[in-house]
């Protein structure tokens, strides 16, 4: 197996020249670099991350911590992040905690036993045990998704968001509006949406009656479950339903069709997410688009900055646009 030592006999050169060419650091003579990259290419070397690790005190990787492989947002933010993390050779590690809050703790521990040089977490919570396990783990991490006082992070503008969304479906004369929703223990998607769902209507002193809002789980079926509550236990029908992720808005549409309920005719719906699905649906689904992969790249120049010691912009809040279909 050939060695720095070798390359370096090979190219009459020291191991620190060869080692300045391998990190591109330091000063190396024109003529020197050009020695030393010939015989690295004649010779196929490839250098010990391992070995280099130890030197650098670097493993080149970030862990990733998921809430869930089953939606797209969470993918979007890692094909962003990787294309960031790859220019700059970093490779992810990546964890899954099937939206269970303890296995984000416990994966924070994992990730830093694994030695890792940062951590992305795209959570779903920021609640005070999280904050303070970020802080124990004593290594660079990211929130994607949730905005937080008390760390880095890259967050949606979730409030504006479901308050434009409202908004507009209002301009198209919608006044009986229902609202399906997640748990507010997930503060960006489960509150803050829903926030910005009511003060929107309150501010045109349009009322909302108890059983238009329902509140499902991250799943098709869950919006199916809670459009079937809305159509079948309230008094009065609405006109239109907002949902606070697309796959939920797609559940909706299942039922209404199902029941023969004409959209948007009869049944107004728009989502949130503008995942691939939206645009396919038959009629194509109105929603918000946040730019996830943007995010994830968002959120590796963050991590970046802090191993290195760069100024660093420590809370990132990105903008979303309004995607208009004919589900309204």
């Amino acid at each position: 197996m050939v060695t720095i030592k070798d390359i370096a006999q090979m190219a009459n050169v020291s191991r620190s020249t060869v080692s300045r060419v391998l990190n591109n650091s330091g000063y190396v003579s024109e003529d020197a670099r050009e020695r030393v990259e010939k015989v690295i290419e004649e010779t196929g070397y490839v250098p010990s991350e391992y070995a280099k690790s130890l030197r650098t005190k670097k493993t080149k990787v970030i862990g990733v911590i998921l809430p869930t492989i089953q939606t797209e947002t969470p993918s979007r933010i890692v094909t962003g992040l990787g294309k960031e993390l790859e220019k700059h050779g970093y490779q992810i590690l990546l964890t899954n905690t099937n939206l269970d809050k303890d296995k984000e703790l416990e994966y924070l521990d994992l990730l830093k036993m694994r030695q890792v040089d940062g951590i992305i977490l795209i959570a779903t919570n920021t609640e005070p045990k999280l904050i303070k396990k970020i802080k124990q783990v004593d290594i660079p991490v990211v929130i994607v998704g949730q905005e937080s006082e008390e760390a880095m992070c890259v967050s949606y503008d979730d409030y504006h968001a479901a308050r434009e969304l409202t908004s507009f479906l209002i301009s198209k004369g919608h006044v009986k509006i229902a609202f399906i929703g997640v748990n507010e223990t997930d503060h960006a998607v489960g509150y803050l949406r829903k926030k910005g769902f009511f003060d929107e209507m309150e501010s045109r002193l349009l009322p909302v009656e108890k059983d238009w809002i329902q509140q499902g789980i991250f799943d098709i079926d869950s919006g199916h479950a809670s459009m079937e509550r809305i159509i079948t236990d309230s008094q009065h029908q609405p006109t239109a339903t907002i949902a606070v992720t697309d796959r939920l808005a797609i559940g909706a549409m299942s039922y209404l069709k199902k029941q023969g309920i004409q959209i948007p005719e009869a049944m107004a719906i728009a989502g949130i997410g503008a995942s691939e699905m939206s645009q396919y649906i038959d009629p194509p689904l109105t929603t918000i688009d946040y730019q996830n992969e943007k995010a994830g790249t968002e959120a590796a120049k963050q991590i970046l900055a802090r191993i290195y010691s760069q100024k660093i912009q420590e809370k990132i809040i990105l903008d979303y646009r309004l995607i208009i279909r004919n589900s309204v």
